[in-house]
């Protein structure tokens, strides 16, 4: 698809997508259950599963869940399955390895989530899928992007500002055209609720330029990966870990404490 071979050739998503993906797999064991939410082409939920976790993904585009289908279809060794299911209807999921679907992590990445202008829409369903201590990797778009408010300098004000707008902004992706919404760690922790803990924050993109300036990393190699490395080390920590391209919010089901 024309999505997958962007991201294949795009230095900035290859880089996001490995931080993302590390994270993911430090927080779950080999057998472990993990479910992705607006999965999109199945690049994610395949590596997850090559690497021996059990993988339920489920997007509700056709075309996405299609794609999906052919990537598990032709890797019959990994443990992949497929659901078309909007991420607001989590009560129905059905996993055809559990009779009671119950995850250990809960994953969504590149603003999948952002679609939606109430994150309660999702998180009402998210408790009875999950085991105690099951965490939820979730990344996100905040309201505030460094590298797109310097365009302004540029001129560029429509990039500069269209995370700023108050009823979000119309974005396209192969054709089909959704509203994005905004979402700063704080809404997002208040639409989980009560039960889930913050355990990690980690801005995406904050040093290191962003997939639509995909002309630095080929005129910048060295420069790119020095931003690179900033974001991996100073992206952690206040106040850089709540704005960049994307925010990667981890948080653990403690339903008991």
């Amino acid at each position: 698809m024309v999505y997958d071979d962007y991201c294949a050739h795009n230095a900035a998503v290859r880089w996001a997508r490995s931080v993302i993906r590390q994270q993911v797999l430090a927080h779950t064991a080999p057998g472990s259950a993990l479910l992705e939410l607006n999965a999109g082409t199945g690049e994610d939920a395949l590596f997850f599963a090559q690497h021996g976790r059990h993988v339920h993904a489920i997007d509700i585009a056709d075309g996405m869940v299609l794609a999906m289908a052919q990537k598990a279809a032709a890797s019959p060794s990994a443990s992949f399955t497929t659901q078309q299911l909007s991420f607001t209807e989590l009560n129905c999921i059905v996993d055809p390895r559990q009779a009671v679907p119950k995850y250990q992590l809960v994953f969504s990445n590149f603003g999948g989530l952002n679609c939606i202008a109430d994150l309660r829409q999702v998180t009402r369903h998210l408790p009875p899928l999950l085991v105690n201590g099951a965490y939820v990797v979730w990344v996100v778009m905040p309201p505030i992007c460094p590298w797109e408010l310097a365009q302004a300098v540029r001129g560029q004000f429509k990039t500069a500002f269209r995370r700023l707008t108050p009823h979000g902004t119309l974005a396209h992706v192969e054709g089909a055209y959704f509203r994005t919404h905004y979402f700063t760690p704080s809404q997002v922790l208040h639409a989980l609720g009560p039960q889930f803990r913050l355990r990690g924050l980690h801005g995406i993109g904050v040093f290191s330029p962003p997939s639509f300036l995909e002309g630095v990393p080929k005129r910048l190699p060295r420069l790119f990966g020095w931003l690179c490395r900033r974001d991996e080390t100073l992206a952690q920590h206040w106040p850089f870990n709540r704005v960049g391209d994307y925010v990667m919010l981890t948080a653990q089901f403690c339903p008991d404490v």
